[in-house]
């Protein structure tokens, strides 16, 4: 199978309204803002949509500025009663990161901060590039807690804050060659939960941890992944990618977007240093 093959059979749809869960919740207004980062493409784009779905303005966070613009266009297309404003900025960069949180202050009050960038790569612990574990260390968890700083006094002078970070199931059980993403993702879970004992309920902090998801990224390496192993693409997704969870099917990133909504919303204020692991039941399955 080609990679175009995989992506028109295992890549994102569009998203539409119908997609996008709507919840009543006075917070959920133009004037606050919610910055999203990854936002221009896979879950990030999609929580961008989600969160605009729902009224808030979207400050989108990308190191690609036209897939920023995209998303845009797609918000403005879809009529959403919320925005999105795309703030190109790079998460390894401090003064990037905070420049960007400055940005977003800038159109409202800023009250979310969804922490979705993030990053692959794919080799054993005794051949994996410390360049590449840095620079997944400084996009997926350094960042998330530098933003986090900066958003922290926005949050205090609005008089509440809530933070959404993107685990994985890879933040409960682990995979062979994986071994920065798995610690990544280890750690997130200890950020969020940090977050949430000093914000002591003034800054709500949640983790959202899935399965597979059928983003560009994911389906862009099913071929290479399956002549790794001697299979053919629709058997690593079935053998590899869901043999261990109940439900036999990728989630669509428009789901894990409207986690975020659900985590970021008044419905949701017992969810204060949890994680909603929504992972087809990978890490509960013996087998």
């Amino acid at each position: 199978m080609s990679v175009e093959e995989a992506l028109e059979k295992y890549g994102p749809s569009e998203i539409t309204r119908e997609d996008i869960v709507e919840m009543d919740d006075p917070g959920f207004a133009p004037e606050n803002v919610a910055l999203v980062t990854g936002a221009a493409s896979g879950i990030g784009r999609a929580t961008a949509l989600c969160l605009a779905g729902n009224g808030l303005t979207v400050a989108g966070v990308d190191v690609d500025g036209d897939g920023l613009e995209s998303v845009a266009d797609r918000a403005a297309e879809l009529d959403l009663p919320g925005r999105i404003e795309p703030v190109p900025g790079d998460l390894t960069d401090d003064a990037d990161v905070e420049r960007v949180v400055e940005e977003a202050a800038d159109l409202g009050q800023l009250r979310y901060l969804a922490n979705v960038a993030g990053l692959q790569h794919i080799s054993s612990i005794d051949e994996f590039p410390m360049e590449q574990y840095d620079r997944m260390h400084a996009v997926m968890q350094r960042a998330p807690l530098l933003l986090t700083k900066r958003c922290w006094p926005h949050f205090e002078d609005g008089g509440r804050g809530h933070v959404g970070n993107m685990c994985s199931v890879h933040g409960h059980v682990v995979t062979h060659d994986k071994v920065a993403y798995n610690t990544v993702k280890f750690g997130l879970r200890g950020l969020t939960q940090s977050i949430a004992a000093e914000g002591d309920g003034d800054v709500r902090a949640f983790s959202v941890s899935t399965g597979y998801v059928k983003t560009e990224l994911v389906a862009k390496q099913l071929p290479d992944s399956a002549d790794s192993r001697g299979l053919t693409v629709d058997e690593t997704v079935e053998q590899v990618m869901l043999g261990h969870t109940r439900v036999k099917e990728m989630m669509e990133p428009y789901e894990v977007g409207n986690l975020f909504v659900m985590g970021f919303s008044e419905h949701s204020k017992h969810l204060d240093g949890g994680d909603l692991t929504y992972e087809g039941g990978m890490s509960l399955t013996y087998e």
